[in-house]
């Protein structure tokens, strides 16, 4: 489910309640946006998670987050396996992590978007960030 992820040297960890990610903008640029929402949180307007199934997207399940789809800057992403081990998943020179960002009453979350991981990794985990290629 990707559950961190490395840019410029910095390690960033969902549990941390502090978690923010670095959102890619049209200028090539990066803005840090707040990763998804934890159950101890107090803020209820956003869903618990770090994470957006894409069939859920296309269901129209974030719609009342007025969705919009984002790039998320990262070198490596994290995947813990089922045995509770980290593996660090490098990315490509032109890869970014497809990212959705959730909007209500004037703020914003990003939440990683996950489909099915490839068949090479399903030892790992069952879902897996959705990995997008910039164009050059």
């Amino acid at each position: 489910m990707c559950g961190g992820i490395e840019f410029q040297g910095e390690k960033i960890y969902f549990p941390n309640p502090e978690a923010r990610l670095p959102v890619r903008l049209r200028s090539g640029n990066v803005t840090w946006v707040t990763w998804g929402n934890r159950k101890k949180e107090a803020n209820r307007d956003f869903p618990n998670g770090g994470w957006a199934r894409l069939d859920s997207i296309y269901a129209g399940k974030w719609k009342p987050w007025h969705p919009k789809p984002v790039l998320i800057a990262a070198d490596q992403f994290m995947e813990k396996d089922h045995g509770g081990q980290s593996h660090w998943m490098p990315l490509g020179q032109y890869m970014v992590i497809q990212g959705l960002l959730a909007e209500r009453k004037n703020e914003q979350r990003v939440y990683v978007v996950t489909i099915d991981t490839p068949p090479e990794y399903t030892w790992i985990h069952d879902r897996w960030p959705r990995l997008v290629k910039l164009k050059k």
